[in-house]
């Protein structure tokens, strides 16, 4: 079941699939944020998941491109 009290922000989600599991695999040095020397592993969003306004079509949001250590690894086309 789904319980209200127990519900994480979109922020909270993003760091828990982003820095958080970095952390909990020993790897926060080199994944989990975006920083000078560490290695580029990022999305770009079809909409800002994080804007107010958008938070209620997070589940149409589409990745456009997907980059794996600094390389294109997928294009929408």
């Amino acid at each position: 079941g789904w319980f209200p009290k127990q519900k994480v922000t979109v922020e909270e989600a993003i760091e828990c699939y982003t820095l958080m599991s970095a952390y909990a695999a020993f790897q926060e040095k080199d994944l989990g944020s975006l920083e000078v020397g560490k290695l580029a592993d990022f999305v770009v969003l079809s909409r800002d998941i994080l804007a107010p306004a958008e938070r209620d079509r997070i589940a149409q949001t589409e990745v456009l491109v997907t980059v794996v250590g600094g390389r294109i690894a997928f294009q929408r086309k």
